[in-house]
Order: structure tokens, then C-alpha cells, then sequence
């Protein structure tokens, strides 16, 4: 999709094609389980007196779905089919050996669900949550599946229309009904990106500050918990654990924005802010660094004046530009006193994932998945992903050093996404191997198809690929006597396009050869992010 291009936004027209994987798809089947973005802005302080654009209340709706209804099952990319099916402890089928200590959960939770009523979500970004578990015990899987049960997914469920404003797609709202969202809360909680743990609880993760806690065993959603939209709008999926805390931002969008750094100590809820940073254009952030001592937002010039929620009728996400003579902008911010002790500008880039950040004498090191500018933004709606020829920007491995200049450093040419560490040895530490999902060149580029193992000492990669089959996030998993930083495994969902069915992959992360898979009952469509965990 060419830069500044987004698909045509029509709600009253758009009309969903019948997405089987057979009718056992459709439906919960016997035996199985029964069934059960926008940032919101603070308008008290953006409309001040309380006075609405004339813009902001006419026309007929906001955003809207995908205007591809017309599009054939055959001619979707399987990945992103939408998955109905929930089933509960259901034994895999094991294909080779999963090393005998390997014993855990892969918990992942992803978008799965594409559709509302007549209307067709826009983006990979917009879809409804779904929880995915295989647990691991003496070599044998169980799988179990579910839907995160968020208000923003049972209002579509109940009512049949989207009720809240995810990344790409608006409700469909009229003149009066968008004026009275104006002055409500209209903020997604569907938490498809990430898993994280706190204090010993799970919660599922998105970019508004509305974390969902879910049961790890039975993946019951629990409910909100610590609701942080008091502190602002925005955050990260991708919060840092480090010396007995977690640290995370938020960006509170307002008259006057700002960055909110805050920590929460382990068996802790509350948010203790200890940095802010204002500004008068907040950047789109989806990830962060850290180090021992400093926390690293790295600011790209992919920027939205706060007024633009309000005044235009679009999604959220296509109320930010690219403004590359800002540069990007490195704030590195001492954990120790909350102070913006250095800022450092180079060319601009863009980047979803920071793979890790390290003190290294008087320099720090940021390394990311980089991208030349934002339109890998756009390659991401369905629209794109499901054309003829989709061919999306790839992601290079940079290191950046922050020292007196700014110095660039290419480590892979990629492509690469997703990328992951051994994150409780060498995270916020000099380190040498990256994972990530990257793409075969031939054919041409698609989304993610293979899984790469980067030495960022020497350049070299290692790939796991077969064909027609599409790669999940890489989850590295130590050994428990590992004496060497990638002695371990990597665990991944991988997804058969021809058969419509994704497998759990485990690779030994030294050599990057297969030790076994297990292939689930159905597809699973293609999501982001998730962790391991000793249960």
C-alpha cells in the first residue's frame, strides 16, 4: 500500500463473506468449552469551554469497517480468518520430543475475530482478543482457547456493533451519538497484544492503559484490574521487569500532553509516577528501553496534535503524521530521580519493537527493529494484507549508541519482527543472540514465514522455515542448568496455511533445528505476543 493510502471507511455498506473453516469453525462443537486504537482523550481539557468543531458533529459515521466485503474466503490470507472455535484441554498430537524439562505454559493472546454484524474491522490491529494456552507436562500438550470476554467484545457480541474505538475502526455512530461520545469514555479494553504478569496475576495487554486479568488455568477473564486511564490514554503492551518493579509510561493526551513514567513495585497496583515529560505533539510509542539506570523513550516523528481526535472524523491511529524533519529523538530519563538527563536526535526512523538497551562506559546502546518511516502502519491493514502482491516494508536490526553523537549501526538487514531475548539473563546487558519472524525472499515477501536467530556480534542468522506455513513470535525458554545465553528453546505458533491448522514449533535455540511440534485442532490466526510461564 503506497505511503498515505488507507482503505475506503464505509459502515452502512459493507457486507461480511461466510469465514468457514468447516461448520465445527462456526460454532462451539461438542465437547468443547460453551462459548460465553483510540486513545480516549481528555475532552474536559481539550474542548476547554466545552465548544465542538462544526466538523466533529457533522456527517455520518466515524471511521467505519473495511470496505473489501466482496472478497472470497479463498482469496484471504488464512491468517487472518477469524476463529470461532473455543475448546478446553484438548491432548495434541506430539510430532518428535520436547526436551524432558521442558515443563510450563505458553500462555499468547492475539486478535482472532475480524467481523461485527455486517462490518468488516480495518486493520490486523482492530481484532477482538483471544487467550491461547498450551501447557507442556512430561512431553505431552494440551491446548485450550477463548475469547477474552472484554466489554469492547461483548458489546459487539450482544449488540452486534462495534461499541468502542479500536486502533483503525470507529464505531459507527450518528450526528447526536457522536457528539455524546465526544464527552464519554469510549476506550477500548480489548487486550490483544501482550501477557504480562504482575504480583503473580495475569492480564492480557493492549495500548490503552486497561490491563484484563484472565485465569492462566481455565483463561476465565477476570476483569479489569488496575485501571490506569486516571494517569492517561496511551501506553505500552511491553512494560519492563527489573529489580523487584515493573516499569511502564503512559501518554496522557490533553491540551498540555505528556510522557508519565511510573513504576509498581512487585505484590503492588499502584502507580508511582516518577518522571513526566511534556509535549505539545505526543509520538506514537510502542515499546521502550531500559537499562540499570536510565529509561529510554525513543520519540519518532509520528506525532498528532491532541485537537485531531476531536475535529476529524478518523479512526485513531490515522489522526497521526509523519513529520521526518522533526528526526527521531532519544529522551533518556534516570530511573533514579525522574530527570530528563540527555536527549539526542538523529535522522528519522521508525520502530514498533526495541530489542534491547545497555550501559556500555559512558555510551548507552538502544537496539531496535527500525523501519525507514511509518508506513509499515499501513501494510498492516487487511485491506493490504489480503490484496494480490502484498509485499510490506521489512524491519532492519539497528543499533544505535548514544554518546556525545549519535552513531547507526545495521546488525541484520532483515527482515525482521517480533524480536525477542533471553530476557531474565541478558536484558538491560551487552547480549548476542536477537530471535525474531522474518520472510523468505522468494517467494516474494509476505507476513512473517520464517524464524531468524540473529548474533549481533557477527551479523550471522540462522532460519527455520518450511514452506506455506507462517512463523508466530519466537519464546525463548532457558534450560534449567544453561550455562550459555542461548542454551534453551524457542516456542512458537506456526500456522499451515494449506492444512488451516497452526502447530506449537520448538526449535533448540543453539542449533535453530526442529525438536517438535503439536499441531492444534484448528487455525489460529496470526497474533503478537506472548510469554512462558512455570504453571
Amino acid at each position: 500500500m503506497p505511503p498515505g493510502h488507507r482503505p475506503a471507511d464505509r459502515c452502512s455498506n459493507d457486507r461480511t463473506t461466510d469465514d468457514d473453516d468447516g461448520d465445527a469453525n462456526r460454532s462451539v462443537e461438542q465437547g468443547d468449552r460453551e462459548s460465553t486504537t483510540s486513545a480516549a482523550l481528555d475532552r474536559r481539557d481539550v474542548l476547554g469551554t466545552g465548544t465542538v468543531a462544526a466538523g466533529a458533529l457533522l456527517g455520518g459515521c466515524i471511521g467505519g469497517s473495511e470496505s473489501s466485503g466482496t472478497a472470497s474466503v479463498d482469496e484471504r490470507h488464512p491468517g487472518f480468518r477469524s476463529l470461532e472455535r473455543e475448546v478446553a484441554d484438548r491432548s495434541l498430537p506430539v510430532e518428535g520430543t520436547f526436551p524432558s524439562w521442558l515443563e510450563g505454559t505458553l500462555l499468547r493472546t492475539g486478535p482472532a475475530k475480524f467481523e461485527v454484524g455486517d462490518r468488516h474491522l480495518r486493520h490486523w490491529f482492530d481484532g477482538f482478543a483471544m487467550l491461547h494456552r498450551f501447557a507442556i507436562d512430561d512431553g505431552a500438550v494440551t491446548y485450550s482457547n477463548r475469547f477474552l470476554e472484554t466489554r469492547a467484545y461483548e458489546h459487539a457480541t450482544d449488540e452486534g456493533e462495534l461499541g468502542y474505538r479500536e486502533f483503525a475502526t470507529d464505531p459507527c455512530r450518528r450526528i447526536w451519538e457522536r457528539f455524546f461520545t465526544l464527552f464519554s469514555d469510549t476506550t477500548t479494553d480489548n487486550a490483544n497484544v501482550s501477557v504480562a504478569t504482575h504480583a503473580d496475576r495475569f492480564r492480557a495487554m493492549t495500548e490503552t492503559p486497561i490491563p484484563v486479568e484472565f485465569d492462566p488455568e481455565t483463561l476465565e477473564t477476570l476483569g479489569v484490574v488496575a485501571d490506569g486511564t486516571d494517569l492517561g490514554d496511551l501506553t505500552t503492551a511491553h512494560p519492563h521487569r527489573d529489580d523487584g518493579e515493573t516499569i511502564n509510561y503512559v501518554t496522557d493526551l490533553s491540551q498540555t500532553s505528556e510522557y508519565r513514567v511510573f513504576r509498581m513495585p512487585d505484590g503492588e497496583h499502584e502507580r508511582d509516577v516518577f518522571a513526566t515529560v511534556s509535549r505539545d505533539r505526543p509520538a506514537y510509542m510502542h515499546s521502550f528501553g531500559l537499562t540499570d539506570r536510565y529509561v529510554i523513550l525513543v520519540e519518532f516523528p509520528f506525532v498528532v496534535d491532541p485537537l485531531e481526535f476531536l475535529v476529524r472524523d478518523r479512526p485513531f491511529i490515522e489522526n497521526y503524521e509523519w513529520v521526518p524533519d522533526r528526526g527521531t529523538r532519544f529522551l533518556v530519563i534516570e530511573r533514579a530521580t525522574g530527570e530528563v538527563v540527555s536527549t539526542h536526535k538523529t535522522d528519522a526512523f521508525f520502530a514498533f519493537h526495541h530489542v534491547n538497551a545497555f550501559e556500555d562506559g559512558d555510551d548507552l546502546v538502544v537496539d531496535v527493529v527500525a523501519y525507514d518511516d511509518a508506513s509499515i502502519v499501513e501494510d498492516l491493514y487487511l485491506e493490504a494484507i489480503r490484496s494480490e502482491g502484498y509485499s510490506p516494508d521489512g524491519g532492519r536490526l539497528d543499533r544505535f549508541r548514544l554518546g556525545e553523537t549519535v552513531s547507526r549501526e545495521t546488525l541484520y538487514e532483515g527482515p525482521i519482527e517480533l524480536p525477542g531475548i533471553n530476557y531474565d539473563r541478558v536484558n538491560a546487558e551487552p547480549y548476542r543472540y536477537a530471535y525474531g519472524v522474518g520472510n523468505r525472499e522468494n517467494p516474494p515477501r509476505d507476513v512473517p514465514n520464517t524464524l531468524v536467530k540473529v548474533d549481533v556480534e557477527t551479523g550471522a542468522a540462522s532460519e527455520w522455515e518450511e514452506s506455506g506455513t507462517y512463523a508466530g513470535e519466537p519464546v525463548f525458554v532457558e534450560s534449567p542448568d544453561a550455562t550459555a545465553e542461548d542454551d534453551g528453546v524457542i516456542l512458537s505458533v506456526v500456522l499451515d496455511a494449506a492444512a488451516e491448522r497452526s502447530f506449537l514449533l520448538v526449535l533448540d535455540a543453539g542449533t535453530f533445528e526442529e525438536l517438535a511440534r503439536a499441531p492444534a485442532p484448528h487455525h489460529i490466526p496470526l497474533g503478537f505476543h506472548g510469554i512462558f510461564a512455570d504453571l
